[in-house]
Parts: C-alpha cells; structure tokens; sequence
C-alpha cells in the first residue's frame, strides 16, 4: 500500500549543511508514522516523477543558503523550467514531468531549510543544527495535520 504522504529530502549528507534534508528524514524516520514514506537522494531526476504516483501530497526538502533562517516553507507548482533538461532537477520540474505523463500531479510543498556551511567533507555547522530542529518541529507538525487547509495556511506562495 502506498501511503498518502510522501517526504523526499535532498541532499548531500559528505557536503556539511547539504545534510539538512537527509538528517531531517532520520528523525523522522526514528517517529515510525505509517501514514508517510520517506526517500532520499543526493539530488533530484526524471525518475523520481514516478515516486509521486498514488499521494494525496508531497513534501520536498532541501538545505538552501537563500532562505531566511530557520527555514522556508511554500507551495510548489509544475513549472517547466531551467533544470527540466538536466540531471539536477528541481521539484517544480519533477513535478512538471509528472504532469506530462501522469497528469495532475498531487499537492506538493517545499521546505528549505537554512544551512550555511556546504564544505565537502565539513560537519553540519552550529546554525544549520539550530535549524535543523526548528524545521523537524514544523515537520511534526505538518505529519500530525491531514488537512491540506492546514498545510496552505501555513505555506507561502514559492
């Protein structure tokens, strides 16, 4: 059975902050919630179009050094654009090809969390850690609530 929400981070857990989505989907993972699944990848492609079948929504995760910290919660739209063509995708485009070959594609947010630090091989720095558990705080609360009402007040426009 496929469950209703699915939460893929991204991330590169060798390049400091990069860890965030990934280290996020640990602690999650630790909460043992039947109605989400979780994947992770180092970044996002084509195939991954195929994972959204069957969700009643989406949630992509991912470090950013542009967001305000602690973290940046939106709501995303399939959008054709820059990285449609390339092997580093962005959700909007994953969510695009969706759209392409299934359709409609659910309900998808993104929550990008602040890092700051994306060194190869340094550790996640004091800041990103900080907001790191402000994010798994709005993460909890977004698995608790299966209202999508909920998940659009609290979402800004991407």
């Amino acid at each position: 059975m496929i469950a209703p929400l699915l939460i893929f981070a991204y991330g590169n857990p060798s390049r400091g902050d990069d860890a965030l989505g990934p280290l996020l989907l640990e602690h999650l993972q630790a909460l043992n919630l039947a109605h989400v699944e979780t994947l992770t990848d180092f970044q996002l492609q084509v195939e991954h179009a195929y994972d959204l079948q069957g969700r009643e929504r989406v949630l992509f995760i991912d470090a950013s050094i542009a967001c305000a910290a602690p973290y940046a919660f939106s709501r995303l739209a399939a959008q054709k654009d820059t990285s449609y063509t390339t092997h580093v995708m962005s959700p909007m485009a994953v969510l695009h090809v969706y759209r392409e070959l299934y359709g409609e594609p659910p309900p998808a947010y993104l929550l990008q969390v602040r890092g700051e630090c994306f060194e190869l091989g340094a550790p996640l720095s004091p800041a990103a850690a900080a907001n790191l558990q402000a994010a798994f705080d709005l993460l909890q609360r977004l698995c608790a609530v299966s209202d999508l009402r909920e998940w659009e007040r609290l979402a800004l426009p991407y």
